[in-house]
């Protein structure tokens, strides 16, 4: 999930623009890799962006969908609900992972955090790549379904505390039972150590490096200058 920003309703998985962002060569190498990847469900690579509430998934995913064409964005926001923000593994493996799996459309109920309600089914097609966005992105039984985790490289009180700013005094309630779901969740379920690459955001832009689990036998950062961009 990216965390309690997602009381504003979110119009589904995003095809965003395929034109490039002006400088963004880090994201467009990550592109470039990623596509080189084989499908790690049915015919789809999913890449799972994971991070701390209030990291910069949401940004970071966005782009990176762009450079890979306009990517679907899966968001974890619309899986989770107030009751369940972490307790949705059996509704995405059924919902989602399961038919990619098979090479088939899935269809699945977005969660409305205004109305704290689930909408009608909304269509994911199988696209060569899917981005799967949220805390919990890189949880162990999505990560064999993953061509590649990315975690979004931000200490966690610094991430809570960009969220928290974001959101406002009205959420102050709902932040104090997410950090501590968080802090269980990723006690039980850590994502970083298994992360492929570790995602940090510079002055200008961003560092990819590689992660815990990376392959390549020593770091190699790209470094994308693309001015001050809030990841939040």
């Amino acid at each position: 999930m990216a965390g309690p920003a997602a009381a504003t309703p979110d119009p589904g998985p995003r095809v965003l623009p395929s034109a490039p962002h002006p400088r963004e060569p880090a994201i467009h190498d990550l592109a470039s890799r990623i596509s080189r990847l084989a499908p790690s469900c049915g015919p789809v690579r999913l890449v799972g962006v994971d991070g701390h509430a209030g990291s910069g998934k949401s940004t970071f995913a966005g782009r990176l969908a762009e450079a890979l064409d306009g990517a679907p964005v899966l968001r974890l926001d619309d899986i989770a609900a107030h009751k369940e923000l972490f307790d949705w593994t059996g509704r995405l493996l059924s919902e989602v992972i399961e038919p990619l799996g098979r090479g088939e459309t899935a269809h699945y109920a977005p969660y409305d955090w205004r109305t704290r309600r689930f909408g009608p089914p909304r269509p994911l097609p199988p696209a060569p790549v899917i981005v799967v966005e949220g805390v919990g992105a890189g949880r162990r039984a999505l990560r064999p379904y993953l061509a590649l985790l990315l975690w979004m490289d931000l200490p966690r009180e610094e991430s809570w505390a960009r969220g928290r700013a974001r959101d406002g005094e009205g959420q102050r309630e709902f932040w104090d039972g997410w950090v501590r779901a968080e802090r269980e969740h990723f006690a039980g379920d850590p994502s970083r150590p298994f992360a492929d690459l570790l995602v940090r955001q510079c002055t200008e832009g961003y560092e990819v490096l590689n992660g815990p689990a990376g392959t390549d036998a020593s770091p190699t950062p790209f470094t994308q200058g693309d001015g001050p961009s809030p990841m939040w």
